[in-house]
């Protein structure tokens, strides 16, 4: 049975390590294809440190991290996941952006996708925010690295009421497995409303 911990800002970093190294394993997967490296992970996961809204939730077996999801408020986030929303009028106090949900796949299909939702959004909610949003990576049907069977999330989304927002997208840049170098890569946006304007 795994154990679920909730960690806000600075409660986090005895296990950025494990995260980075979670996240590497992961995100090394279709569609993401990244081939990160943990010095990188450290700066980046260093954002949930410094957040005073933030929760990150970690799924323990044992005392192995084999999950997490993250978010914060938008407003703590850097700006290129901030552009998108400023361009189109947002006011990003309003806005909780949610980070990384992963799981290793041993063990997927459990409800831990949906209880990580959960936790998330009752910290929007606590937070006093209108606005969920995460992004998730672009990538063509027939990309030559798609595995036989693979199916994208976008109907576990919806389900949990999240819209797809094609008009909304963010440019990250990150080198794949396969590449000699880093290159952009297009993301778009989701979101779910929950206090009217």
């Amino acid at each position: 049975m795994l154990r679920l911990q909730n960690f806000h800002g600075p409660e986090l970093e005895p296990h950025l390590d494990a995260l980075g190294a979670l996240r590497i394993a992961v995100f090394r997967e279709f569609p993401y294809l990244y081939d990160g490296s943990l010095e990188y992970e450290r700066d980046y996961l260093r954002v949930y440190l410094r957040s005073s809204g933030s929760l990150v939730v970690l799924a323990f077996d044992g005392d192995r991290v084999v999950g997490a999801t993250t978010c914060l408020p938008m407003v703590d986030e850097g700006p290129e996941f901030q552009a998108a929303f400023v361009k189109a009028g947002y006011d990003l106090a309003t806005i909780g952006y949610f980070g990384e949900s992963i799981l290793l796949p041993e063990y997927r299909g459990h409800g831990i996708g949906k209880e990580f939702f959960t936790r998330r959004e009752a910290q929007v909610q606590r937070l006093g925010l209108k606005l969920s949003t995460f992004c998730a990576v672009d990538r063509p049907a027939d990309h030559p690295l798609r595995p036989a069977g693979y199916r994208p999330l976008d109907d576990f989304w919806r389900s949990q009421g999240y819209t797809k927002h094609p008009e909304l997208q963010a440019t990250f840049v990150w080198k794949e497995t396969g590449e000699e170098a880093e290159s952009p890569k297009t993301l778009t946006f989701w979101t779910k409303a929950w206090r009217d304007e």
